[in-house]
């Protein structure tokens, strides 16, 4: 549960942002208040779109046989983990100019009295956001066979999007505790932890379908020391993949998996701002 409330969260947050740049920035002029009404129907439109991804999703899955729907959970697991990355990767490259880019596409549209055009744009960055949720949170939820989980994901998901609401109030406040540059650094970490997690996941369904081989099985039993069943282990294994008794392929795997991590992360850190430019820098990220 705490994975779904997670995502929302921070998925919540990053949309947010996107919208309140566009909001503040239309707000800003009698000439832009025209197009506050196609902002909010972008917004419904990109919600719309994630809505109809996650139903093709579903229904995909249905038509599937037992065999079929472990492989599909395993391609959509490391999709996810790959969405993560990339959705890291991506606003550690164009974080810093994120307000800068919507605002001159915004403008260019406005200019060209292209309303649609607003529309799009605002859909497309609403629509990002959710489909990446979509896709992260499917394998979650596909796999819970009992209402009961299904009703405490949606609760899960709604209380993850209630504080994404309170946490965009307090960074649009400012601080010195709460500040967007932390916000983005510490759930950047979490992130590739979830993402590192959701790929020992999808080593655990290739091994149990025979793709992946074990090599070593186990390569180490630490369940004397923290179990997946106590609190902490349940916590780490989630967040992080931990595992009791892991394969040596998994532990390969993860390994592999932060040494590319890593070394994508070194070549997109942006360069150091200029000191009289780093107050403007932090504003428009």
């Amino acid at each position: 549960m705490e994975q779904v409330a997670f995502i929302v969260w921070r998925e919540s947050v990053e949309a947010l942002l996107v919208i309140g740049i566009l909001y503040a920035w239309l707000k800003a002029s009698p000439e832009g208040r025209r197009g506050l009404p196609w902002l909010w129907g972008g917004v419904g439109a990109g919600l719309l779109l994630a809505m109809a991804l996650a139903l093709v999703l579903l229904g995909l899955a249905s038509w599937l046989s037992d065999i079929g729907q472990e492989w599909f959970q395993t391609v959509m697991a490391l999709v996810a983990c790959g969405l993560v990355v990339q959705m890291v990767v991506w606003m550690r490259c164009h974080g810093r100019g994120l307000k800068r880019a919507l605002e001159s596409g915004a403008s260019e549209q406005l200019d060209q009295n292209h309303w649609w055009g607003l529309l799009i744009l605002v859909m497309i960055a609403v629509a990002r956001e959710g489909s990446e949720t979509v896709v992260f949170l499917y394998g979650t939820i596909l796999s819970s066979q009992q209402t009961g989980q299904v009703i405490s994901m949606v609760l899960a998901g709604l209380a993850g999007f209630l504080v994404a609401l309170f946490t965009f109030w307090l960074l649009q406040l400012g601080g010195r505790i709460i500040t967007w540059r932390r916000f983005f650094k510490v759930t950047e970490i979490l992130l590739l932890l979830l993402a590192g997690a959701l790929l020992v996941s999808a080593t655990d369904r290739l091994i149990s379908l025979g793709v992946l081989p074990t090599l070593i099985d186990p390569v180490w039993d630490s369940s004397a020391w923290l179990t997946t069943d106590s609190v902490l282990g349940k916590v780490l294994a989630d967040f992080a993949g931990y595992r009791a008794y892991p394969a040596l392929s998994q532990v390969l795997v993860l390994g592999l998996y932060w040494v590319g991590v890593l070394t994508l992360l070194r070549r997109s850190a942006p360069s150091p701002a200029p000191r009289a430019n780093r107050t403007s820098v932090a504003a428009s990220s």
